[in-house]
Order: structure tokens, then sequence, then C-alpha cells
């Protein structure tokens, strides 16, 4: 149990981390017995010093909830019934490996969701079992939100773990393109309380510019915003480059690097003037961006989601990581920086099965190229419909609701419902576990232990913290990393050794995640120990960012790569795409997605406390836009693209940039079968219904989730 810092009446007090977004803030939540009654911000934590949002609150949701799954569910025709774990798992295993020897190991899919980076059991024993299946066909929401980023640290730094983060608590000046922290707590950047940072740079002299389709509320707050028109960010940061080198302001400081002739060419073909009409940023606007960039000592480019997810996201996120590198923000204080953390990801990785590579094989139906041991989830759909050798007959997925979370939500149904067989490691029935043949639910976000693994390497600041499970599992109840075992041992090699796979699977069940973490830590820079850890009851702070160049860098060269060939053959596409550029928009309008503090994707719509209040599932369009389309505030619009339509409520705003619309993400929770009472009463439209899986980022296969072309009428 966690430490008891306070004892009043009946209740204890216990201090944790939240697991729900990339923030990871300390927590302290109060205990009466079984039931949690109060979670707070931990005034003690080394990183957050008492911040939490909304979200954290749902922790005592999540554990409470009735719809929660806490026992396996076996589907009979169109029934559920519960049944013990060993027979849950024995079918699962059978089927699965029936599926296998019949038709070869790449007709297993596995398909993991986005909270699988907040979780130490599945980033552990979770990888030992859906990284040793043998299969291509894997797939991650990696795909739909940050493949790009990690693309570019392969191709630049030799390492797709290699992301570097804004030194935010020492940056005079933070230039934000396609990303809205005030939202997402972060994202790609693990920084509890982004507001009094944000707020910090501004209060000791600095500036904080955003470009943005939408004035978000980051850029609220912003010293400057920018529109951008969706999907020219590549344009626009090409454009800055040129400015760069037309006025010798290029200063790579200390970092060898190649390629600087190659980037230099690419970019003069896109002057501010021609970027302009493209992007809707005024050229000396663009030219203003790169001056103040080059000029100011300690300052740092960020681009997030909105760089990834766009038509051009791969050349948009490499273009990010050369800007910071041309203005001298490399690997310097202030600037872009790589963290220390206290379990170094790469070698761990390594182990666990995320291994770097880029296309060194293509999807079977439609050529699209892998990357790090998966394919996009673009290919998804068409893998499970299409027939032949290496179609996917069966599927596990784990944490994750790809119905609501990838472009063409309506075909991705119609394709589970025709698997074989179908396994699901998730604590709800969800939009897309309804479709399991075995639903495997894992215990609450309280009931088990927690170390970010992998966030700590996209920490602000270096930092360390484990937090204990703060109730003890119920007997019958199983975590992840348990059941991942249970299949591992049934279904990977281990089954060959018959009745001894039980010895087995009793010994990696005694050593468990913390066996892992304890010697990942002892092996890390810091030299830290689980002993070490469980006595800092409010974390450990490991120190600022530092300097790590060039023995980080993880090139055969020890160079930064500025100019990647796979980068280089790309921007032909790039340049026939706006060739023929004339009228901004050509009277149409474009989509993009939105973050909301209070959500995270899918999976936190089943909390009454967070979806309370004014709906938040609505499109977003500028007045002009709307009078045009005879569209009044409150009413409901009918949005539409060749891959279908939705309706939802109209919210005028001119803090959308005229031709743009904007329609979150995650919602959707309408689908008959589906077990989440609260979310179904506020079900919202998915965006993803809409949003037309053809269209990609051709270089990279990520989806596109920003930028497609919509028509919006009266419904």
């Amino acid at each position: 149990m966690a430490t008891t810092m306070a004892t009043t009446t009946a209740t204890t007090t216990h201090y944790r981390s939240c697991t729900l977004c990339e923030a990871g803030c300390g927590v302290e939540v109060t205990v009466d017995g079984d039931r949690v009654v109060a979670v707070r911000g931990d005034e003690a934590d080394e990183f957050s010093r008492g911040y939490i949002c909304p979200k954290a609150t749902a922790l005592a949701d999540l554990h409470d909830d009735p719809d929660r799954l806490r026992r396996p569910m076996i589907r009979e025709g169109t029934r559920w019934r519960e049944a013990p774990w060993d027979e849950a798992l024995d079918l699962a295993a059978a089927r699965l490996g029936e599926v296998r020897r019949t038709y070869g190991p790449h007709a297993l899919g596995v398909y993991q969701g986005n909270p699988t980076a907040h979780n130490l059991g599945l980033l552990t024993y979770g990888q030992l079992l859906l990284r040793t299946l043998g299969t291509r066909n894997q797939y991650s929401a990696t795909s739909l939100d940050q493949l790009p980023h990690m693309l570019a640290a392969l191709l630049v730094f030799g390492n797709q773990l290699l992301m570097p983060v804004p030194d935010i608590d020492r940056t005079n000046l933070m230039v934000c393109i396609g990303a809205n922290p005030l939202a997402s707590n972060g994202s790609l950047m693990t920084a509890p309380d982004v507001r009094s940072r944000l707020k910090a740079i501004r209060d000791r002299g600095g500036k904080l510019i955003v470009v943005d389709p939408r004035r978000t509320e980051t850029a609220e707050r912003a010293d400057r915003h920018l529109f951008l028109r969706p999907g020219t960010d590549a344009v626009l940061l090409l454009a800055m480059i040129a400015t760069l080198f037309a006025e010798d302001r290029v200063q790579l400081g200390r970092h060898p690097a190649s390629g600087l002739d190659e980037l230099r060419a690419a970019a003069m073909a896109w002057p501010p003037e021609r970027a302009a009409a493209i992007t809707g940023v005024a050229a000396e606007d663009i030219r203003d961006l790169a001056r103040t960039l080059a000029a100011t000592p300690r300052a740092v480019l960020y681009g997030r989601i909105g760089v990834c997810t766009q038509e051009f996201g791969g050349l948009a996120a490499w273009l990010v990581y050369a800007i910071n590198a041309l203005t001298g923000h490399l690997d310097e204080v202030g600037g872009l920086m790589f963290t220390t953390p206290a379990v170094d990801p790469l070698p761990l990785a390594d182990r666990l099965g995320f291994d770097g590579g880029f296309r060194r094989w293509r999807s079977r139906v439609s050529g699209k190229p892998e990357f790090g041991g998966e394919l996009p989830m673009t290919a998804f759909a068409e893998e499970i419909e299409v027939g032949g050798r290496d179609q996917i007959r069966a599927l596990i997925t784990s944490a994750g609701n790809p119905v609501l979370s990838a472009p063409g939500g309506p075909r991705l149904e119609k394709a589970l419902a025709g698997l074989d067989f179908m396994v699901s490691i998730d604590m709800y029935l969800n939009e897309t576990t309804r479709f399991a043949h075995v639903i495997l639910p894992p215990t609450s976000p309280l009931e088990r232990s927690h170390y970010d693994l992998a966030l700590n390497a996209f920490a602000v600041r270096n930092v360390a913290r484990y937090s204990p499970p703060l109730f003890e599992r119920p007997a019958d109840a199983r975590h992840d990393w348990e059941i991942c075992l249970g299949l591992w041992t049934r279904l990977g090699p281990m089954r060959r050794l018959g009745p001894a796979k039980r010895l087995v699977e009793k010994a990696l069940h005694k050593l468990g995640p913390e066996a892992i973490l304890d010697a990942a830590l002892r092996l890390g820079p810091h030299r830290l120990s689980m002993k070490k850890l469980r006595a800092a009851t409010h974390g450990l702070d490991l120190g600022a960012l530092e300097p790590r160049f060039p023995k980080r860098l993880a090139t055969a060269d020890k160079k930064l790569h500025l100019a990647p060939a796979e980068y280089l053959a790309d921007l032909p596409r790039l340049e026939r795409k706006w060739a023929t550029w004339a009228a901004p928009g050509g009277g149409g309008l474009v989509m993009i997605g939105r973050r909301h503090l209070r959500s995270n994707n899918s999976w936190m719509h089943n909390s009454a406390r967070l979806v309370k209040g004014p709906t938040r599932c609505t499109l977003l369009i500028h007045p002009t836009d709307a009078a045009a389309r005879g569209l009044a505030d409150g009413a409901t619009a009918r949005v539409s693209t060749r891959a279908g339509a939705i309706e939802l409520p109209v919210e005028l705003t001119d803090a959308m940039m005229p031709g743009v619309v904007s329609v979150p993400h995650g919602w959707g929770h309408h689908r008959a079968g589906a077990r989440l009472s609260v979310a179904a009463a506020h079900a919202g439209a998915s965006v993803n219904d809409i949003n037309d899986p053809a269209v990609i980022d051709e270089l990279s296969g990520t989806s596109v989730l920003s930028g497609q072309s919509v028509e919006v009428a009266r419904a």
C-alpha cells in the first residue's frame, strides 16, 4: 500500500501519480475504506507542485464505474456471460492459436491503444506477448498521432525514440505550431501545469507565439497568434528556412551536421511571398518568425499533433527539427533538448520489441510502409477485409478503441464483425470491444502500480516517481500484465513446454514489472533502484535537462542528418500539390480536430463529472462561413465528406480561421452493443465517421486528421 501520510477518523491519504494523460501530475487521494472521497493535487510533488487538471478526479470515477468490467466476458452469439479466468484465457489462446496454425502468423493482428504509454505492465509484460507473436500485422495509435515525429527522430537523430522536448522552464521564446498545450497538458512534452509554465515565460520577459488555424486556448494567452491554413505547415517552415539562408542567419553551433547544402537548395524554392499565398500567413510575418527565432538566445519551435496529422506531416515534423537546429536551439538550454530519464528507453525498447526501422516491408493490400515494426492504421481495415494469404482473421486489441479513434469508423465496424475471432484486453465493453469474442478486463488504475516508463523520456525536467497500488486487487481480478503473461504462456513459445509452462508463468509472475523496472533503474544514468523510489513518496527531482550531443546521437557518423533522402524525395509531391494554387480553399471548407482539457480521446466520456455542462461535441465555424450556409448558433449542421456524414450543433466563433471548421475527436457513443451508460447519454458524433481513410500522408502512411475537405449545410 502507499505510504499513509495522515489519518483522521476512518480516512487515509495516499500519494501517487495520475495516469490519465501525459502530464503525470502528483495526486493526493483520500480514501475511506475502499471508497475514494477526494482527489487533490500533491503539493509536495517534485514536478507538478500541487497542480492537477479536471481529469484527475476521474481516477475515482474509473475505479467505481459500474460499467467497468471486473470479470472476463465471453460472447456467445449476441449474448455475453461472465467466465472464470482460466476458461477465458484458455479459450482465447486456443482460438488464436488455431488461426495461426491454419493461416500463418500474419493472420493474427494486434492493435495497441494510447493508454499503453501510461501503463507499466503493458510496456513490459504486455510487449512480451504483443511483440513476440511473429506477425507483421502490428498496429497502434502511433500512426494516428505521433509517427511523423518518430520518423524524423529516426532519420535525423538515428533512433525513433530520440524526440527532443522544449526546455519550457528556461526558454525566452516559444513558438507553438499545431499544438495546444493548455488543452493537451503537453503531448510529447510532459509538463504539469503548462499554464503556469507558459505564464512564466512572459513573466521573465519572454514571448509565446502560436501558429494555428484556430485561436486556441493557448493562443488566447499568447503574445501573438497567426492563422495558418490547415495542411500548409511544411510550406510555412520551408519559407522560414529560406529566410534563414537568404539572410545568413543559419547558426548550427557546435553540432556536426550533414545535408546543409541540400536543405538550402530545397528551401530556396519556397520564398515567403510564394508561401504567403498558400499558407495565409503574410510574407513579412514568415520572415519575422524566422528572424525572431534566430535572434533570441533561448528559443524553441514546438510542433505537435497538428503538425503530424496532415497530408505533409512527415515533411513538417522533419522541418520543425531542422529549424531548431539551424537557429542554434537544438540541444541547447532553453531550446529543444533531449532528456536524461532514470530509465534509458533506447536499450529497453530494443529488448521489448520496439525496433527502429522504416519501409522494411509494406502492407499486403495497398503497400503502406512499415515503421518501427508496425503498419499504419490507414491499412488496418483493408487488411481485414481483403482475402488472400496473410489476411487478418483474428485480432488482439489492448487498451484501444479504433472504431472511434481511426478514420473510417463505419468501415472498420464492418471489418471487425467479419473476423474469425477477436480478443480484447480492456476494462470496458466499448464501441470496438463489442465485436470481441472474449474480453479480458484489467484492474483499475488505482489497483495497480505505476511508473512513467515511456513519458518520463519526454519530460521537461528529469524526474522519477513510483506509485504502489492504492487498493489491493480483488482475488478474482487480474492486472494487464498478468493477463498478457497468461496469454503468452498459452500462446507463445512457452506453450511448447507443456506442464512446465505453468512453472515458468509462476516464476515470471513472481518477478512482475517491478523487477524489470528495478534492473532498468540500476542500469540507468542516475543509478536508482526501486528501494530509493519507494522511499521517495513525492518523487525524485533528477535535475534540469542538459545538452547531450554528440554522445546521444544514434546516427552512425554521429552527425545530424539535416536532409535525409526520404524527405528530399517527398518534396516533389509538395510541389505538385501547390503548383496550381489559385483561390485559397476554392470557396470550400476544410476540417480540423481539437482537444479539450476535460477529455482524453474516447475513453473518459463515461465519467459524469467530466462530460457534464455545455455540449462539447460541436462544429466550430466562423460567422461568415456560417452565414453563407444559413447556419445560426445552436442550429444543427450536417458535415459530410465522400466517406459519410454526421450531424452536430453549430457553435459560431471568430476563433476559427475563415474557411476552416473544427470537430473534436473521440465522440460518437451512439453505437448499439456498447455498455457505456454515461457516454451514451452524451454521445456526440464521431469525426472519424467522415474522415476519409484514403487521405493519408503518403510518405509515412499517417492518417490525415487535419485538413480534409468537407461540406457543411443545414441538417
